[in-house]
């Protein structure tokens, strides 16, 4: 980053914080060691495991998870790690109440699947635990999603959504220059989750992509859990990655909310495709109704006016995009076109100029600073920062910089399009789960260079 563009990132922390309600959000007050505990230590647990072993300053104390398969290779990690081997927690699927009870951890990190999230956060706000990280989405129904704010404010606890595209490196960039006002007042907005998860919905149950086309009980990690999901429900089943970004550009429930919200959904066809090509029309999994959509399009409108479109496409043939634009009066910037263009500013007018020269010139402070830290965390380094941010706010005793009410608004789109496309694709009203604190709320995320 250039020291004047730096200069002015670190001019807007410096105002933002100014006015921030809470005195101490960058504050060197910090706990040495604090005890952290993880319920699920699957693949993407493991992820978080690693990650919080090579942390000179976190001790993990307990792990909780009933595949012996996973506690194995879990306990392989912590052994290579040299950090002393935390309590195990295992054979009975509500054991997790049992380690929190014993163990009492500062926080806890919930890696499960995804209809355990709720009763699991509740679970950790009824012990008494005031720091929560939660793997994506926050719950099933739209109760959950109130259930869980409501507790939350009742405990006076932090919830974190661990949604970590927010740290993408390109996606950093482009907040910086959002906030340098380079695209200008922002207009309309697309994200989305456009993954083949087709060898992630289906392996052979003994590895954990691909190899087969089973799923439930005889599948294998996800396959396990997550394709029923696309067997039963009809809707936006994974927002996240795509509306957490975009709701920092805008300033989602810190002077912004979203307002209403309409759905679409295409014919179901790639996950049967998919069977019959690998196994064969006859194979029991080829009968089976999947009820998921192809392709599921979303439109949000916002309170300050910018429109939204997030697209959900996981059963179809399609290399990896998560289908970034961001759109304002003086320019846009467009992931998949690889470009932005800025009026006035780009080498050549209606021409696109490569986004790589624009991103680096512009990425932020955050990335700036840790790029050497994320060699070797998942995600291309995003998982780096997710669990700093994370673990910085425990030590602190502040704010999350994603919070429980940003869980709740980026996670409920998924129940709140599956009614939409019941009722025909209707308009539907968008719950404010911060009742009213969003139009005097401040942001607070990656304001600085510190998490």
């Amino acid at each position: 980053m250039h020291r004047k563009d730096f200069i002015k990132a670190t001019a807007l922390t410096a105002a933002y914080t100014a006015i921030l309600p809470s005195a101490n959000i960058f504050s060197n007050i910090a706990q040495k060691n604090i005890r952290v505990a993880l319920i699920g230590v699957g693949l993407r647990g493991q992820n978080h495991l690693d990650l919080l072993l090579r942390r000179s300053d976190v001790d993990v104390t307990a792990i909780c998870d009933i595949d012996d398969r996973m506690l194995a290779t879990s306990k392989k990690l912590i052994n290579k790690s040299g950090k002393k081997m935390p309590a195990v927690y295992t054979g009975d699927p509500n054991i997790w109440k049992n380690m929190l009870e014993k163990e009492k951890p500062d926080a806890v990190i919930i890696s499960t699947p995804w209809e355990w999230h709720t009763p699991m956060i509740l679970g950790s706000l009824e012990r008494g635990i005031k720091y929560i990280g939660t793997e994506v989405v926050l719950g099933i129904t739209l109760d959950d999603h109130w259930n869980v704010v409501k507790e939350a404010e009742k405990h006076k606890a932090h919830v974190m959504m661990l949604e970590n595209v927010c740290y993408r490196r390109d996606v950093m960039a482009v907040l910086n220059m959002v906030r340098q006002g380079l695209f200008g007042e922002l207009v309309h907005l697309q994200g989305g989750y456009q993954h083949d998860l087709r060898e992630v919905k289906f392996n052979d149950g003994k590895q954990p992509y691909g190899g087969g086309v089973e799923f439930g009980e005889k599948g294998f990690s996800e396959a396990r859990w997550r394709t029923n999901h696309s067997v039963h429900r009809n809707g936006d089943l994974y927002p996240t990655h795509g509306i957490g970004p975009l709701a920092h550009y805008i300033n989602i429930n810190r002077g912004n909310r979203f307002t209403a919200i309409s759905s679409f959904a295409s014919k179901a066809r790639g996950l049967h495709d998919y069977i019959v090509k690998k196994a064969g029309k006859d194979h029991p999994n080829a009968k089976v109704n999947f009820k998921l959509g192809d392709v599921v399009t979303t439109s949000i409108q916002c309170a300050n006016g910018e429109t939204i479109l997030l697209q959900h496409d996981t059963n179809l043939p399609r290399p990896y995009s998560l289908g970034f634009r961001v759109q304002g009066t003086k320019g846009l910037w467009m992931d998949v076109a690889k470009g932005i263009y800025i009026e006035d500013l780009s080498s050549k007018p209606h021409q696109w100029d490569e986004a790589k020269i624009w991103l680096e010139k512009y990425d932020h402070p955050l990335w700036a600073r840790w790029s050497r830290q994320t060699e070797g965390a998942g995600h291309g380094g995003m998982d780096f920062f997710v669990i700093h941010a994370f673990v910085e706010s425990v030590k602190r005793r502040t704010v999350t910089p994603m919070d429980v009410y940003d869980a709740a608004a980026w996670s409920a789109i998924t129940p709140l399009s599956e009614r939409s496309i019941e009722q025909g694709s209707q308009v539907l009203e968008f719950p404010d789960f911060t009742s009213g604190k969003w139009q005097n709320r401040k942001p607070v995320f990656a304001l600085s260079d510190d998490y």
